[in-house]
């Protein structure tokens, strides 16, 4: 097919991306502001905890989008995947943010290793989302006249 025919797929992918950076900033400020209330023992905002999970919850179908429409962009492109490294990165990545949000469900006072499982594999998300940040431009570069 021809760029053309997917340059509105691409567009979508751009914003989807942006927005999921900003979900993932917004998270990580929200987060650090509900562990920062915990360990002085403050009263957090009631909207704060209901927010983060809103952001979070954004963030997952924004990654699962990127995921369709890198598979149907690529395949539609090319007839096949595993033409970069953004693949296997993009799939770290997925699986990352789908990691975070399950573990975010269990957290709980009788399970506190949760918490930490969470807090590194968004350490570990935010190295995912440079890799992929920077091998998807060097696919969007492969669209380009």
């Amino acid at each position: 097919m021809n760029l053309p025919d997917f340059i509105w797929l691409w567009k979508i992918a751009a914003w989807s991306m942006g927005l999921s950076l900003t979900a993932y900033l917004l998270l990580g400020m929200t987060g650090i502001w509900i562990s920062y209330t915990r360990l002085l023992k403050q009263q957090r905002p009631k909207w704060l905890r209901p927010f983060h999970y809103l952001i979070g919850g954004v963030m997952v179908a924004l990654v699962l989008l990127l995921l369709a429409i890198g598979i149907v962009g690529t395949l539609g492109h090319f007839g096949s995947l595993g033409h970069s490294p953004h693949l296997p990165v993009g799939l770290t990545v997925v699986a990352l943010v789908l990691l975070s949000a399950g573990s975010a469900t269990q957290i709980s006072p009788r399970r506190p290793w949760i918490r930490y499982l969470h807090v590194g594999t968004n350490i570990v998300l935010l190295v995912g989302f440079l890799l992929v940040t920077l091998t998807g431009w060097n696919v969007v570069q492969k669209y380009l006249p």
